[in-house]
C-alpha cells in the first residue's frame, strides 16, 4: 500500500473580495509542482457557477512523494500569501478502486 497511486482532491473556497488573489496563487503552483518528482498531474479547475471555488485534482506516484510536495516552500509561500484569503480548505487523500 505504501507505493500505491494516491488521488488529491483538494477543495479551496475564496472569501468573495479575495477570488483574484487566490486564483493567480494557486496558478503559480500549477507549473512547478508539475515538475516535482512523483507528481503525475496537477489540474486546477475553476467552478463555474461559484467564481470563488477552485478545485485541485492531482495523482501521485506515492504518498511519500506527495508529502514532500506538501512540504516544498512553494506551498508555504502560497499559504503566506493567502493568509486570511481562504474561506473554507478541505483536502481528500484518496485510492482508486475500479
Amino acid at each position: 500500500m505504501e507505493n500505491q497511486k494516491l488521488t488529491i482532491v483538494a477543495r479551496i473556497l475564496a472569501k468573495d473580495k479575495k477570488r483574484e488573489l487566490v486564483k493567480n496563487e494557486l496558478i503559480k503552483l500549477i507549473d512547478i509542482t508539475r515538475k516535482e518528482k512523483g507528481c503525475i498531474n496537477y489540474d486546477l479547475h475553476q467552478d463555474n457557477q461559484n467564481k470563488n471555488l477552485f478545485l485541485f485534482y492531482e495523482n501521485w506516484e506515492s504518498r511519500e512523494l506527495w508529502q514532500t510536495h506538501m512540504n516544498n516552500t512553494h506551498l508555504a509561500e502560497y499559504i503566506k500569501a493567502t493568509d486570511g484569503a481562504v474561506e473554507e480548505f478541505i483536502l481528500n487523500e484518496m485510492s482508486h478502486i475500479g
